[in-house]
Parts: structure tokens; C-alpha cells; sequence
């Protein structure tokens, strides 16, 4: 499963919680709880992993435009020395070299960015994703410690009013 998949799965759990009267409070399977969230803990390291491999292939693509755009010039270049001898060929080759040299840095720009968003919007879901399974560990172990504390109080409370209820019979 993914880690939005195994998200989906927690809140299942907890919308399957057995309630509890007074306080809107609810019982959970523990060992259920504690599986799913050892279950995201293994595959964050993949959406990890899948980010890295992202953010390099990124700059392989960008090497691989930088590479293209070089042997676009490197022809340029040679295609004007080679018609260097006539005005009018040399003319038209200078023209012709700075299209193409124009072309080549727009296409790397274009590739550039194009790669910079698709990284961005990668790492921006990645985010959003640990962002949520975050914000859902917060909450439930704010449940957990809120059940642990509810079911503290009742059990010091009746002892209480034990105590008080002895001393009022003597």
C-alpha cells in the first residue's frame, strides 16, 4: 500500500472505533493502529527514495540539454566557418547561427523549467503527503492521551468519594 492508502486505512480505524458515552470519545484496536503506522513508516523512506531519483534525473535531463544546446553551437560554428569565404553566405550564416543559438537557449530554458516544475510538483505532494500523515499522528496521539487521561480520572474520582463516604459514616 501507499502512504495515502495506508492514511485512508488509519482513519478507517478510527471511524470504525467502538464509542464511548460522554465526550464523543472513542476505543481503537491498538495493535491495528500500531501495524498501520509501522506499515507508513516503511514506506516513507520510498516516497524518499522516489524524490531523490526525481531531483536527479533532473539533472541528467538538464546535462543531457546543456550537452544538445553545445553540439547545436559547436555546428553553428562550424557552418559559419566554413562559409566565411562569401559576404552574402557569411551574411546569411551569422543570421542563421543566431537562430539557432536563440532556439537552443529557449529549449534548454523551456527543459529547465519544465524540470524545475515537475521537481517542485513532486516535492509539493511529497510534502503535502507527510504534512497529513503528520497532522494524523498529532491527532491521535492527542486521542490516545485524552482516553488515557478520561479513563485516569473516573477511577480517582470513585475513590475519592469513597473516602469521603466512609468518613461520613463514622
Amino acid at each position: 500500500m501507499e502512504v495515502l492508502e495506508l492514511l485512508d486505512s488509519l482513519e478507517d480505524i478510527i471511524e470504525r472505533g467502538v464509542g464511548l458515552p460522554l465526550g464523543g470519545k472513542c476505543m481503537l484496536d491498538r495493535d491495528e493502529l500500531l501495524d498501520v503506522l509501522q506499515e507508513v513508516r516503511l514506506r516513507l523512506p520510498e516516497d524518499l527514495k522516489q524524490a531523490k531519483w526525481v531531483k536527479s534525473e533532473r539533472q541528467r535531463i538538464l546535462a543531457e540539454a546543456q550537452k544538445e544546446a553545445n553540439h547545436i553551437l559547436k555546428g553553428a560554428e562550424d557552418k559559419i566557418i566554413s562559409m566565411i569565404n562569401e559576404h552574402e553566405i557569411t551574411k546569411r550564416s551569422y543570421e542563421q547561427a543566431k537562430q539557432i543559438e536563440a532556439a537552443s537557449r529557449k529549449k534548454t530554458r523551456e527543459i529547465r523549467n519544465n524540470t524545475t516544475q515537475y521537481v517542485e510538483n513532486m516535492l509539493a505532494d511529497a510534502e503535502t503527503v507527510f504534512e497529513k500523515a503528520l497532522a494524523t499522528l498529532r491527532e491521535n496521539r492527542s486521542i490516545m492521551r485524552t482516553k488515557r487521561d478520561n479513563s485516569a480520572a473516573p477511577q480517582s474520582a470513585k475513590k475519592k468519594q469513597q473516602v469521603e463516604t466512609d468518613e461520613d459514616d463514622e
